[in-house]
């Protein structure tokens, strides 16, 4: 269990941060800026919860939340770390199966979507662009720090998630908003 006693420590104040088992990194590394992208993410769901009165969706949601936080203290922890919190393949799995439950209920794309519709919707929207954001981060970050492969998976599984998700509020896809190539042209 985490015990926060002081919410400023100073330690950071030099522009580094911790790391899982006490490395310090710059906060402008790659690696922090996957981190904060996950956090903005977090963030993201947390607004869109607010908008969102569908129990099942918003259940889903809070448990994605929590495996945000997971997410983050994987990428935390040094790959060659023992004991570490790992994303799992159980974990990735389990999106899949909820992507296909919800997507065998939602009228086929004719077109592609425009983030909007209902509120809700639209914040999912919103958050599933800064996840994409926080995979573009990570993968950046990959490149110089050994990374968990299946926490990348997690998260490119997780903005298809929330696209299908933002479909299912919009009255299972039939309030989506498509887009119209061309439409605005004289």
């Amino acid at each position: 269990m985490v015990k926060l006693n002081k919410i400023y420590t100073r330690t950071g104040d030099d522009g580094t941060t911790g790391l899982v088992g006490g490395g310090r990194i710059s906060k402008a590394d790659p690696l922090m800026a996957a981190i904060g992208d996950v956090d903005e993410a977090n963030s993201a769901i947390g607004v869109a919860l607010a908008a969102i009165d569908d129990d099942g969706t918003a259940s889903a949601l809070r448990r994605i939340q929590n495996e945000l936080f997971d997410l983050g203290a994987d990428l935390a922890t040094p790959l060659d770390m023992e004991g570490g919190l790992r994303v799992t393949e159980e974990q990735i799995e389990r999106l899949e199966r909820e992507i296909d439950a919800m997507n065998a209920s939602l009228s086929p794309l004719t077109s592609f979507v425009l983030p909007g519709g209902a509120a809700g919707a639209a914040q999912l929207h919103l958050a599933r662009a800064i996840v994409r954001r926080a995979e573009r981060s990570a993968v950046a970050a990959s490149t110089d720090t050994a990374l968990n492969r299946k926490a990348l998976t997690y998260i490119n599984r997780l903005s298809d998630w929330l696209f299908v998700a933002a479909r299912r509020l919009n009255n299972s896809g039939a309030s989506d908003v498509l887009w119209v190539p061309g439409a605005s042209r004289q």
